[in-house]
């Protein structure tokens, strides 16, 4: 609804009373007061009554709508034409809050679609084109550049390449892909030019999955229905019914005891006043009021919620699935733990890594500038005698012939002052099977990142890398089992390494290597045994599992635009720790609007018996329709007041 509309009605509606209460002459007359305030009552009044008709022609007679209509009415056929307008200003605003509300949360995200590649480059005949994804076959050749974002499903023909797999998985270490093994729509080339045989078609690729599946879950959730709407299926016929009887049973009465004098225009008068102290403004504008300040106190915390709904659930949630790399974790590696070498040796491994793009490469080059190592070789003096056991050699020198093989690191010849050549391989273990070179055994039980390091065909020694846990990690998990809510990991990462973070942090459950169709498989287990779950993620791979959960809850600083959109909830500060902080909003909204709904219902009931025995005087009705719901507005304040001190 438009600010207009109510600014208007609230206008004419508070002149209308300043002349009544300065007794303006022209303004007196019953007819022209009667057209002022009728005028006042169509912007806010028409829309309420739009709804009470399309509610009826859906088949719900009883809706809060009909209510407030029927209120509305009856207040002008016994001359309370303030009542009226104010019946419907108050649902208004609280309508505009809450739509208001909900438009902020959302904000200009991107759409879905936007993730589907939109070209494709097709090697026909030596020759390429570009097509659309949609018009290449099955068994055709594709070509990929690095940086490019794979378009279709297919097999790798031009050798072993690594990719970005994080889309997809979201495992934070970029996958090495052989030839002959499968390629994924939606993996980003980290090496050369890629060829690819396409093994499905673009409606079947992984992306379309993904992107399937989000519509789909999606539509499977339907939204909750709002609390006030529910109860006033009950209210609202129980209320007419009672206004009905308030005016039949006295004159059935009459009818067996003569001497009881009815009178038709009194009891319809009660009647009247009945409905306008059980017109339900209290609670159309104090829930949605209550739901509004929850959303405002959560987003001064950095937490967006985009509906009302996503509050009520929020606060029945019993379980917490955490996706991994950043959302647990930085997503930026570090070294964590050097073995066997030394200063120099590091310095050697940094200056060859900061050819590379590789993120590992990025951390490598860090922790050297972090340990005030100089990297520039063709500038460092210092001389080393332990480069490798037994011989003699000075760091000072050029790199030579870098190279990088795929999937595995970093190769480069090291000419010395005196001329001489030295072999300097940097990279996983692999590099060192394939290059014959012995190491420890034991290395191969690690399950962290591994980086190796051999000069001249022997061993020298490794650095542990790994993706770190934000800062707030472990308080969050700790607070979510304060409040005995179990929290687990679902990650694409491999199995040790997410069984590791999930020590440190103290979850539950921790569950390693899954694409996005088996962290969806892992919530709707969880949700066929009962619990309410709720799935925090950051990436395009989290979008499905985001919207197959009781509530998706997604990282908005460094989270991806499908994520945040799939999301009921965003955390604007990446910080898991907001999730226990949401819930308790959550909880604490949901409470302060049961307190108000109680609290209306209460004193109406009170005042409304005693308006049918006699004591009905329209100040009490006004102040069971305006007093109650002033009151409850201030009690739904409560909650962003209390929450925004923090």
């Amino acid at each position: 609804m438009q600010w207009w509309k109510p600014a208007v009605s609230a206008i004419m509606l508070g002149v209308g009373m300043a002349m009544s209460a300065a007794g303006v002459a022209w303004f007196e007359p019953v007819w022209v007061r009667a057209l002022w305030y009728f005028v006042a009552f169509l912007p806010v009044g028409l829309g309420v009554m739009h709804e009470a008709i399309e509610e009826v022609r859906d088949g719900d007679i009883f809706s809060e709508f009909m209510l407030m209509s029927i209120a509305a009415i009856g207040a002008f056929a016994i001359g309370e034409f303030p009542e009226s307008v104010a019946v419907m200003l108050l649902y208004s605003i609280g309508e505009t809050l809450q739509d208001k509300a909900v438009e902020r949360a959302r904000g200009d995200i991107r759409s879905l679609l936007a993730f589907k590649p939109e070209k494709v480059t097709v090697v026909r005949d030596d020759h390429t084109l570009t097509l659309a994804p949609e018009d290449v076959a099955v068994g055709e050749t594709i070509e990929v550049k690095p940086g490019e974002r794979v378009p279709l499903d297919g097999i790798l023909l031009s050798g072993d390449a690594a990719l970005d797999t994080s889309a997809l998985t979201g495992e934070s270490v970029p996958r090495t892909i052989s030839t002959g093994e499968e390629v994924l729509a939606g993996m980003i080339s980290s090496s050369g030019v890629l060829r690819i045989k396409v093994s499905r078609v673009a409606s079947e690729s992984a992306i379309s999955r993904i992107l399937n599946m989000v519509e789909n879950a999606t539509e499977r959730k339907a939204p909750t229905e709002l609390l006030i709407h529910r109860f006033a299926r009950i209210y609202t016929p129980v209320v007419i019914g009672l206004a009905v009887l308030v005016v039949l049973l006295p004159w059935l009465y009459s009818l067996v005891s003569p001497s009881f004098n009815y009178q038709f225009a009194s009891w319809l008068h009660r009647a009247l006043v009945f409905l306008v102290i059980s017109c339900p403004c209290a609670l159309v504008i104090s829930v949605p009021l209550s739901y509004f300040a929850g959303i405002g106190a959560a987003s001064r915390r950095g937490i967006l919620f985009k509906g009302s709904t996503y509050l009520d659930i929020i606060s029945s949630i019993d379980t917490v699935a955490f996706d991994k790399t950043g959302t647990l974790t930085t997503g930026h590696f570090a070294v964590t733990d050097v073995s066997s070498l030394t200063d120099e040796q590091i310095a050697i491994c940094a200056a060859i890594e900061q050819n590379s793009n590789h993120p590992i490469a990025h951390a490598i080059v860090e922790y050297a500038h972090k340990k005030g190592l100089n990297i520039d070789l063709a500038q460092n003096s210092q001389k080393n005698k332990n480069i490798v056991s037994g011989k003699s050699a000075e760091v000072c020198g050029s790199l030579r012939e870098i190279k990088e093989v795929a999937g595995r690191g970093l190769n480069a010849q090291l000419l010395t002052p005196n001329s001489s050549l030295l072999t300097v391989e940097v990279g996983n273990l692999r590099l060192l099977r394939d290059n014959n070179i012995p190491y420890p055994a034991e290395l191969d039980d690690i399950k962290e990142t591994l980086v190796v390091v051999a000069i001249d065909g022997a061993y020298i020694g490794y650095l542990l890398l790994s993706d770190q846990p934000k800062d707030d990690a472990t308080a969050a998990i700790a607070s979510l089992n304060q409040r005995d809510i179990n929290s687990i990991i679902l990650s694409g990462d491999k199995q040790p390494l997410v069984r590791a973070l999930g020590n440190r942090l103290g979850v539950k459950a921790a569950y390693g290597d899954l694409l996005p169709e088996g962290k969806v498989e892992k919530i709707k287990q969880l949700q066929n045994e009962g619990k309410n779950v709720a799935f925090v993620g950051d990436g395009i791979n989290d979008a499905p599992t985001l919207a197959t959960a009781n509530l998706g809850i997604a990282m908005g600083a460094l989270g991806s635009d499908m994520a945040i959109e799939t999301a009921d909830v965003v955390l604007q500060t990446d910080q898991p720790s907001r999730v226990p902080e949401a819930i308790d909003i959550g909880k604490r909204t949901r409470r302060i609007v049961w307190q108000n709904i109680i609290f209306a219902i209460v004193i109406k009931l009170i005042i409304m018996i005693a308006s049918v025995c006699g004591f009905d005087n329209l100040w009490l009705a006004v102040f069971a329709d305006v007093g109650v719901a002033l009151l409850c507005i201030a009690n739904a304040l409560r909650i962003f007041i209390s929450h925004t001190k923090q």
